[in-house]
């Protein structure tokens, strides 16, 4: 399967799971973008349109890319917490609930977040 064959697929999955969800300032959604070194997240308040908070694996330099992206779950859920933001709807992106979005999810989870 080539990239592009992929990214479409990918992107035929995404809306699938995207018009099932929807994010508000009380319940943001928990947005998961997989690159191939590293792993991006971010709550939404898709009513605004804005992005409320974010976290990244950019900084961290020890560890796996599974390891990292329950750090960045844990991260997240601290900052979230700080902004009284405790229940998230969880957006996978059409990714597979496997690996490194399902060890994010994790971390999100062991951070505080309910989804």
């Amino acid at each position: 399967m080539t990239v592009r064959q992929y990214s479409q697929k990918r992107g035929r999955r995404r809306a699938k799971v995207r018009g099932k969800i929807f994010g508000t300032s009380k319940r943001p959604r928990l947005s998961v973008f997989r690159a191939s070194k590293h792993i991006y997240a971010q709550l939404i308040d898709d009513k605004k349109g804005e992005t409320l908070v974010a976290a990244t694996d950019l900084a961290l330099d020890k560890g796996t890319k599974t390891e990292k992206a329950l750090l960045v779950g844990k991260d997240l859920a601290a900052k979230a917490l700080r902004r009284k933001i405790k229940k998230v709807v969880f957006d996978r992106g059409g990714y597979k609930y496997h690996g490194r979005v399902r060890a994010l999810a994790e971390g999100a989870r062991e951070g505080g977040l309910e989804f």
